[in-house]
């Protein structure tokens, strides 16, 4: 076991596990440590814990110190200027007439590189780019292009639900979506309705996955036929979550819909397989453009 203190430069970004040494660190600390892209100002989120070995990418580096007031200040400082760094930015993209949309910037804590990210349908040649910037900053200059779900984890805003994007607001990592999720949990296959702010498959729908996946393995399937309570039947409609299918019965000749719990069920036939590329007439290439 490692003793390690987790640390966030960004919200809602990747946690960093650090060396605390010898230091009194707490929950809610800002810190300064060093990392790959140099000295960088962080905020201390998973407070001193023990943790596997595994889980350490080595080597594991040492806290530096926690931040001071001036530190605090010089960060404050280049949040200033990476506004200003922007705009100058901006007006250099329109000089060299680039195909390029400018994202964000960020200055590293000690000042010794500016990252500049953007988004491009395609490759970018911005090498003059580069040479005016590094003219105007005399700095090291990184421009960094970026993805589409990046793109939203950036620039932020509201999601259909009516909250804040999951990406900007919680969650450190993008996890793998996929059109297999959004079929097992029911949800109409209209991208319109399962895409999110940035184009891609909505995060959330990975959320109650699991739940979905157990519950499956033992839920009857749409068409089946099933023996219920009041006799036989074609199961039409299923809630997973709540563990209850909507069954048609065949009593008398005359069709009635009734609900049952899964275990109030036994499957007699089951459902035929269903075409994959024949769901709901939507392109599967439509559908799957919309994964990352």
């Amino acid at each position: 076991m490692v003793k390690v203190v987790g640390v966030r430069f960004k919200r809602a970004g990747k946690i960093y596990y650090f060396d605390p040494d010898e230091l009194q660190i707490e929950k809610g600390m800002h810190v300064i440590v060093e990392t790959a892209r140099g000295v960088e100002f962080g905020e201390v989120v998973i407070p001193p814990r023990e943790v596997p070995d595994e889980e350490i990418v080595a080597p594991l580096k040492k806290v530096m110190r926690i931040a001071t007031e001036d530190d605090e200040k010089h960060a404050m400082e280049n949040r200033k200027k990476e506004k200003d760094a922007f705009g100058i930015c901006l007006q250099k993209i329109r000089d060299h007439n680039l195909g390029m949309k400018l994202i964000d910037v960020e200055y590293t804590f000690d000042n010794n590189k500016i990252l500049f990210y953007f988004t491009a349908d395609g490759r970018v040649d911005f090498r003059e780019l580069v040479k005016d910037l590094a003219s105007v900053f005399k700095t090291r200059i990184e421009l960094r292009q970026i993805g589409v779900r990046d793109e939203a984890k950036m620039m932020g805003g509201i999601g259909v639900c009516g909250r804040e994007l999951c990406c900007c607001s919680h969650l450190g990592e993008f996890q793998p979506v996929s059109i297999k999720m959004a079929k097992e949990q029911g949800l109409s296959l209209n991208p319109a309705k399962i895409s999110g702010n940035c184009g891609r498959l909505m995060c959330c729908l990975r959320y109650e996955q699991e739940a979905y996946e157990q519950t499956i393995k033992y839920a009857p399937k749409i068409g089946a036929v099933v023996e219920t309570p009041d006799g036989q039947g074609i199961v039409v409609e299923r809630f997973l979550l709540k563990e209850t299918a909507k069954v048609k019965l065949d009593n008398d000749n005359e069709t009635d819909l009734k609900s049952y719990r899964f275990s109030e069920l036994r499957v007699i036939q089951d459902a035929a397989a269903q075409d994959e590329n024949d769901i709901e007439d939507v392109e599967m290439e439509e559908l799957k453009a919309l994964e990352d």
